[in-house]
């Protein structure tokens, strides 16, 4: 009887690691988001991971998480790196390639709870509407990886949080370009009125008197 059950438990486990080696060995997970506003804005939030705290979906996961900067401030180069709870785990970012207003290329480390290294890609495109931000990443699954996606649907946990990222994005981006509309605005409007004032204080030139010839 014990061999009957070691024998089935034996093929149990070969048909698990048959189905787990059929699935992907690459992903790809990707989401978009329209904001009107300058591109500038959105790709300058992007670009320097100091000013990912303000977006990124994961910061969230642990208040106290331990983060290191090295590199240049902002652009290619430029590294994150991060140590916090189970759920935040440990990774570092290095932003590889920037063309400004155009698109981010990163890499990213994973370092617990399982190591793996992914390629995250952010695009800009302008619009009518204002500037498309494309948020992807694209990995190879390792064994365990391929498991874990029969159970849980990987683009769907993972594009829940570009949606969310993007989301804060497109809110803090548009509040800016607001902003700076009514600063211009002001600015405008202070300048006319300092130029008006001075036309006002100016010396007219007294009137030259005429004479008539008799």
């Amino acid at each position: 009887m014990l061999k009957k059950v070691l024998l089935a438990l034996a093929v149990a486990l070969v048909g698990f690691a048959a189905v787990v080696a059929s699935r992907p060995s690459t992903f790809r997970v990707e989401r978009s988001i329209t904001i009107a506003a300058p591109v500038d804005l959105p790709f300058g939030i992007v670009n320097d991971f100091h000013k990912w705290h303000f977006w990124s979906p994961w910061e969230a996961l642990d208040p106290a998480m331990k983060k290191t900067f090295d590199g240049p401030y902002a652009g290619p180069g430029a590294i994150y790196a991060w140590s916090g709870n189970a759920q935040a785990g440990e990774g570092k970012m290095t932003l590889l390639e920037s063309q400004p207003y155009d698109s981010i290329h990163i890499q990213l480390e994973f370092i617990k709870p399982w190591p793996a290294t992914n390629t995250v890609v952010f695009t800009f495109q302008p619009g009518p509407e204002g500037v498309t931000v494309r948020w992807a990443m694209e990995g190879h699954h390792t064994f365990m990886a391929r498991a874990f996606s029969l159970f849980v649907d990987m683009d769907g946990m993972i594009g829940k949080d570009f949606e969310k990222g993007l989301a804060t994005i497109k809110s803090l981006t548009e509040t800016e370009a607001k902003n700076r509309l009514e600063r211009e605005a002001r600015l405008k409007a202070k300048a006319e009125a300092e130029a008006a004032q001075a036309a006002q204080a100016a010396p007219t030139a007294p009137a030259q008197a005429t004479t008539t010839t008799p």
